[in-house]
């Protein structure tokens, strides 16, 4: 675990050690009510080991039109905590949350700060509410859920910190075999009966195809479905995504008579048991649905050795490099400060120039003082034109903070075994093998200032989202 990572939930330590120790913490039950299963899957494995906490829509209910039991009324009001989603998603919380935040802990989801929350594509001024679509958003939630969990129960300090860890390698493994999973998807050819992948389309650089409609459902114009029942006639969509638990009425008048995979996502987990495993188990059966339906690689599958995947902490090694003045660069030139690394080479048509300028641009939205925490690197994955005059004319076009580093083609293969990084030579049409493009992993890697790796950003993020997200390391 990197020192950034560490210093938030020190600082936290050593405020608890001066509270005074409340009722909860001398060992009455900690009651915590969480709305849905994928964040209740992630609450229940931090809090595994001590009370459980209790679910509000657990069967194959719909949040959308649920109404609270007598009950679970009474389980909301003597709670500790709530954890929910927000009004688009649970408007059925929506005044017992507000009624609870006048004395308890509520943590409305949709609105945290920390998470990247995507405008709803079909209402203007609302949220998209399947923000748990995208893993990272999870292992940020993670991170900030154990923060909660502490500062409302600190006699069980431990427990939540010992639970995060091992969660925290869960999740950060399952998003890195989900990024080079879909490497070999047909994009842009699936029927989408609802928007429900928003979020998962963006973290994973996948664009899945047209959407009928929106959740909570609306009805779809009867043109809008002959178009799509021509598309797929044509050929042009091949696969149609359906979601569990919702109505698909329309699905005869779509397929009859047509040859086209179907798909069942299961976006709110209907299928599986509440708990600790829920979370996993229902991603690895949403994508592997995906690929399914759309052909590739397995979507679970590791990219690279067929071993176990290995750690966040792992990433990285002993590197000697040179920067784009002649100066020799060290892994020992990474600590001090965080580093932001991006792999790509100075001919790359559009996304090594695209993924730049967003990391330029989020820099700058950073503000000068906070931006200079942050050391952006470009390392390229071509040494044999990229030398150390083209780096310094190239690294010019983003502004003067980003350095480029190259070094000898073993150096280099070395630096991209060490941080997994994926990359194919494509010959020219010309058959000239001096012309060539490289298709490669475009992601940003954050490094601590104690040089480990921390979190990648995907192809795709905004600068908006990468500026939101820097900012939570301080």
């Amino acid at each position: 675990m990197s020192l950034a990572r560490l210093q938030p939930i020190l600082f936290l330590l050593l405020s608890l050690l001066l509270t005074p120790v409340s009722t909860l913490a001398q060992g009455r039950t900690l009651h915590v009510v969480v709305s849905i299963k994928p964040i209740h899957s992630i609450v229940a494995a931090l809090m595994q080991g001590g009370d459980e906490p209790q679910l509000l829509v657990s069967g194959t209910e719909s949040p959308f039109d649920y109404r609270l039991t007598v009950a679970q009324q009474a389980q909301i009001d003597s709670a500790d905590l709530l954890v929910w989603s927000g009004a688009e998603l649970e408007p059925f919380l929506a005044a017992p949350a507000a009624k609870l935040a006048t004395s308890k802990q509520v943590v409305e989801l949709l609105a945290h700060p920390a998470l990247k929350i995507l405008p709803d594509r079909w209402v203007e001024g609302q949220r998209d509410p399947f923000f748990w679509m995208d893993s990272r958003n999870m292992l940020i939630l993670t991170d900030e859920l154990t923060r909660t969990l502490m500062e409302t129960d600190p006699v069980r300090t431990h427990l939540y910190l010992h639970n995060r860890s091992t969660l925290l390698d869960k999740l950060a493994a399952m998003d890195r075999r989900f990024e080079y999973g879909y490497r070999g998807l047909s994009q842009g050819v699936a029927l989408l009966y609802y928007d429900t992948l928003h979020y998962f389309s963006q973290a994973y650089a996948t664009h899945l195809g047209e959407v009928l409609s929106p959740l909570p459902p609306r009805p779809v114009a009867t043109e809008k479905l002959l178009l799509a029942r021509n598309r797929i006639k044509n050929g042009d969509l091949i696969c149609l995504l359906t979601e569990a638990g919702m109505p698909n009425e329309h699905l005869a008048l779509l397929t009859d008579g047509l040859n086209v995979k179907k798909g069942e996502l299961d976006s709110f987990g209907r299928r599986f048991q509440p708990g600790p495993e829920l979370y996993m188990q229902m991603m690895e059966y949403n994508t592997g649905v995906i690929q399914a339906c759309l052909g590739g690689e397995t979507a679970g599958s590791p990219y690279i050795g067929g071993g176990d995947t290995p750690g966040v902490d792992r990433l990285g090694g002993r590197f000697i490099l040179t920067d784009h003045t002649g100066r020799e660069v060290t892994e020992a030139d990474l600590l001090g400060s965080y580093h932001i690394l991006f792999f790509g080479y100075t001919q790359c048509p559009d996304v090594c120039p695209t993924s730049l300028q967003v990391l330029s641009q989020a820099l700058k939205m950073l503000g000068e003082d906070e931006a200079k925490r942050f050391n952006p690197w470009f390392i390229t994955l071509d040494p044999e034109r990229d030398g150390v005059a083209r780096l310094r004319e190239y690294v010019g076009y983003f502004g003067d903070k980003l350095l480029g580093l190259t070094g000898s083609r073993g150096m280099l293969e070395t630096v991209v075994k060490q941080y997994r990084v994926k990359y194919e030579k494509v010959a020219d049409e010309s058959g000239d093998p001096a012309y060539y493009t490289l298709d490669h992993t475009a992601s940003l890697f954050l490094i601590g200032p104690d040089g480990r790796f921390i979190t990648k950003y995907a192809p795709g993020i905004t600068p908006q989202a990468l500026a939101e997200r820097l900012r939570t390391y301080h």
